[in-house]
């Protein structure tokens, strides 16, 4: 479940969108239930689990060089998975720039829509491969903020 709020025409919204299947969903504003139609379908962010970090293991001493590992494959830059935008808006932050390592949760952007300041998170952890947007740029929904790998 995915929790939004908004402010049109100076009123406060509260919109939980509970579940989304296709181009049917299920909202709740301001705690009445309602089923909207989409012109579009979207799908609500998978949840990924965080990464298992396992300590490396002392091989046993036998006199000899260990064998070499071979290097971990570079990360290209845009390589990862995509942040996007969840609505239309103005970009007025950037706490992240390419290279800094990011937890799930961690904003990665904030996104100004309807007077309002977004913060965009992370939905998994590692490390930001590319950042596609600068402060000031407006962008739509589902423009590509930045990737994660």
């Amino acid at each position: 479940m995915e929790k939004f709020q908004y402010t049109i025409q100076g009123v406060d919204y509260d919109v939980e969108i509970e579940e989304v299947e296709g181009t049917q969903a299920k909202v709740t504003v301001n705690g009445i239930k309602f089923d909207v139609e989409l012109k579009t379908p979207i799908s609500m962010g998978k949840q990924v689990p965080k990464p298992v970090v396992k300590k490396p293991v002392a091989a046993p001493v036998t006199g000899e060089a260990p064998a070499k590992q071979p290097a971990p494959a570079a990360v290209k830059a845009g390589d990862g998975t995509k942040v996007l935008a969840p609505l239309p808006g103005s970009i007025t932050a950037i706490p992240v720039k390419v290279g800094d390592a990011v937890a799930a949760g961690d904003t990665v952007v904030v996104l100004e829509a309807m007077k309002m300041q977004n913060n965009i998170e992370a939905e998994n952890s590692g490390t930001v491969t590319s950042v596609m947007v600068n402060v000031g740029d407006t962008v739509m929904e589902g423009s590509v903020l930045v990737t994660i790998a």
